[in-house]
This record gives C-alpha cells, structure tokens and sequence, in this order.
C-alpha cells in the first residue's frame, strides 16, 4: 500500500472513530511504528487529526475545541431529551427544594421540560420550585413559569455558551447550598475526570459541584472517554451521571470504583 493510500485510510478511520493508536495502525497496514507515527505527523500537518499519547484523536476533539451554543444545539438533540427526560425524573411533581442548573445544551434540554413543570396540587400551594442558573438562554426558558422562582447568577457573560463566569458568579455560589446541581461537561474520563476547554468555566463548574448537596452531570455519549483542557472535578467528586449509554471498559470501572450512580434512559 502506497502512503498515500495509508494516509487515507487513516483520515477515513479516525472520521469514523474518532481516535487511533499507534499499535492498531501498525497492525493493520502491517507497517513499523515509526512509520505510523510519521504518517500521523503529517496528518497533524495538514489539520486532519491531533497527536495525543499512544495515537491521535480527531481535530475537533483537541482539548481546546469549542463550538458556539447554538451550533451544539443541534448535535445528539434526541439523545440530550433523553438524558434530559431522566434527569426530569429525579425531581419529579413532589419535589420541595432547590436546583442548580449548569450552563450547556444538555442542562438546556432540562430547562425546557422544566419551563412546563407544575407541583403536585398547583402552584398555588405556596411551593414553587426554587432554580438557580448561571446560563442567559436557560433563564430565558424558566422565567416565565409562576411555579419556578428563579436566581439568575451574575457575571461576566461568554458569548460562545452565554454562561455567566468569574470571581463574581463564584462568590454568589459559594453563599448557596443547593440541593441538587446539573452539571454540563465536555469530557468525562476515568484518569482525568471532569473536564472542559475554558478555564473560567472550570472554576464555576467546581463551585457548583462543591457547593450542592447532590452533583449530576449530564453528558451524552460523545463526551464519554473524552478529556477537555482544564479538570473541574475528578469523578469522586461526582454523585450521579446520567447519559444515554452506559459507560464501558475503564471509565465503567473508574465510576463504578468512586460509587458514583449511572442513570441510562
């Protein structure tokens, strides 16, 4: 097989997969190592993969990737409702206390089902469920239902996820004790944890899980086994995630390990 023809493959493999190993490739092309790991340098080159230790991942996956609210809006949509429809689910028509809701598309598909809730015997039993948020788009869901009474938390506000972040949204966290938060997430990995590309949002992504009773995070199955560039949580940390397969191989056995509660639709 010409290089060319190699490096095709490749590029189809990693578009399929997402990910590739050094072992796998050498394998299959019955080529050295060495010969993998300058075929994978030059698709670096070229913007078709990134490097990482042992193989490469796809370009969008790089620890920095981050793509606007309303394009992820789009992505895995019946899988969030899913995942969504569970969470739902845990607080149910009865429920007589807080939340805290994440910024992010999945929380986002939360917030609708939300904008519909009612407790058991109406409103006007004097009870309405109290929501706290750090997300412009997800306040604008809830504001509306007279049986939510909702905190928009302040901030400086990124236009890429419309969440409110700094020293600001972390002191308004940290004089709360919620009783249960949502958390978004872009990646959830047995050796890393909790991660997501900004650094800001990492750190109110750590106060909420710190400051609430109960932390769930949200994840469809594309942020499985993925890392992100800044650690908010490891998953010891972690009460619940609800996504909507059930995690496999190391990361199954890491939750599992930390007594953390998967919930799968």
């Amino acid at each position: 097989m010409y290089a060319i023809e190699r490096h095709q493959k490749i590029g189809e493999e990693i578009g399929a997969q997402g990910r590739v190993t050094v072992t796998e490739l050498s394998e299959r092309f019955g080529v050295t190592p060495e010969t993998v790991r300058r075929d994978l340098d030059l698709l670096e080159q070229q913007g078709v993969l990134q490097r990482v230790h042992g193989g490469a991942v796809a370009g969008s996956k790089i620890s920095l990737a981050e793509s606007t609210v309303a394009v992820r809006s789009d992505k895995a949509r019946d899988s969030k409702l899913l995942i969504a429809r569970a969470a739902l689910g845990m607080i149910g028509e009865s429920f007589r206390g807080s939340i805290l809701i994440d910024a992010g598309t999945t929380t986002a598909a939360l917030a609708q089902l939300l904008a519909d809730w009612s407790p058991v015997g109406g409103v006007s039993d004097g009870h309405p469920l109290t929501i706290i948020t750090n997300s412009v788009p997800i306040a604008a869901l809830l504001h509306l239902n007279p049986a939510i009474e909702l905190h928009l938390l302040g901030g400086s506000v990124r236009g890429i996820t419309s969440a409110a972040v700094g020293a600001s949204t972390i002191e308004q966290l940290d004089r709360l004790r919620p009783d249960i938060a949502f958390i978004g997430t872009n990646g959830v990995s047995a050796g890393f944890g909790l991660s997501t590309p900004e650094e800001r949002e990492a750190a109110v992504k750590a106060a909420m899980i710190r400051r609430s009773r109960r932390s769930v995070v949200l994840a469809d199955s594309s942020k499985l086994d993925e890392e992100a560039l800044y650690r908010f949580a490891e998953l010891r940390d972690l009460d619940t995630l609800v996504s909507d397969v059930d995690p496999a191989g190391t990361l199954s056995a890491a939750l599992d390990a930390e007594g953390v509660e998967v919930i799968v639709p």
